[in-house]
């Protein structure tokens, strides 16, 4: 095999909706600040009874029933989550044991909101190298735990949810290069610290860095897949703030693709956005099969990573 495809994928959020009238019940705000500042109108909320692991186990059974495979077909199990409160045993291991998966290696990932690009690459890159035959990709991140609620900053962008991908050796390869790299000097400006872990970040610094230095990296992630962004079908971007998403998107010139927009109606999922959007339009059958769509990550540490794959 020349490489590897993502063969289905799959998605979860919880039942319980957010509004932004909601939250304006809880902190100092309202429905028209919260839209004109980041564009989301409603996101889902995990109760304390729904664990990450839960969240993740449900999309990767979506992703699994799609792809026509069962648990014994998966021989690796990687999960990008930082919301995961205990050390051992890791998420991935407790999804595998949710899922009924024998005897997986498993392995959490943690680059926040590009922890699903980076897990994705390193799915990649194990089929590719023959150390895994089929791998099960899940972002997963319950971020209303993590998060202030007293804190009109923050507690107006985030959401929960999981999405997961299957993926597997193909002789067309169908999952381009990554494109990943770091600012480790700027990582103080997304934040998960603290005890209570509380998430925090300096908005207007993850503004400008989204908005000036990342629609270069994200074109490179085009050329490393020999395409031009002008052929790309989809962009699906991490999911963070909609004033960061439409600007990014259009520098990238990517003038005739589908951009993914569950902001909207998901908020920031951190790990979990760009497979929950990129699975969305996937459903909806806003892009199709054997379509180049990338997917690009960015974030805590600050972190980033994208490549272009070919929607199953």
């Amino acid at each position: 095999m020349n490489g590897s495809r993502i063969a289905a994928v799959g998605h979860y959020q919880p039942a319980k909706v957010l509004t932004n009238e909601d939250l304006a019940g809880l902190v100092d705000t309202s429905d028209e600040w919260i839209r004109s500042r980041v564009g989301i109108r409603t996101r889902h909320i995990a109760g304390p009874d729904e664990p990450v692991d839960e969240l993740a186990a449900y999309a990767a059974a979506k992703a699994l029933a799609a792809a026509g495979l069962t648990p014994g077909d998966i021989d690796l199990v990687l999960v990008a989550t930082s919301t995961a409160i205990d050390r051992s045993p890791n998420m991935a291991a407790r999804v595998a044991a949710r899922l009924g998966i024998p005897s997986p290696a498993a392995m959490d990932i943690n680059v926040v909101c590009a922890g699903f690009t980076h897990a994705l690459a390193t799915a990649d890159h194990a089929v590719r190298a023959g150390s895994a035959t089929r791998a099960l990709v899940v972002g997963a991140d319950k971020m209303s735990e993590v998060t202030d609620w007293s804190d009109r900053t923050t507690s107006v962008l985030v959401g929960d949810g999981a999405g997961a991908a299957v993926v597997e050796a193909s002789q067309d390869p169908g999952i381009g290069p990554v494109l990943w790299g770091s600012v480790p000097e700027m990582g103080h400006a997304v934040r998960i610290e603290g005890t209570p872990p509380r998430f925090a970040q300096e908005g207007q610094s993850v503004y400008r860095w989204a908005t000036t230095r990342l629609p270069v990296i994200a074109r490179q992630a085009c050329e490393r897949a020999g395409l031009a962004p002008e052929e790309l079908a989809g962009v699906v971007l991490h999911q963070a703030n909609l004033r960061i998403i439409e600007p990014l998107a259009a520098k990238i010139g990517a003038v005739n693709a589908v951009v993914a927009r569950d902001v909207v109606d998901s908020g920031n999922t951190s790990a979990a956005s760009i497979p929950l959007a990129f699975s969305k339009l996937v459903e909806r059958g806003e892009i199709s099969t054997g379509d180049p769509v990338l997917l690009f990550g960015f974030g805590g540490n600050l972190s980033y990573a994208g490549q272009v794959v070919h929607c199953p």
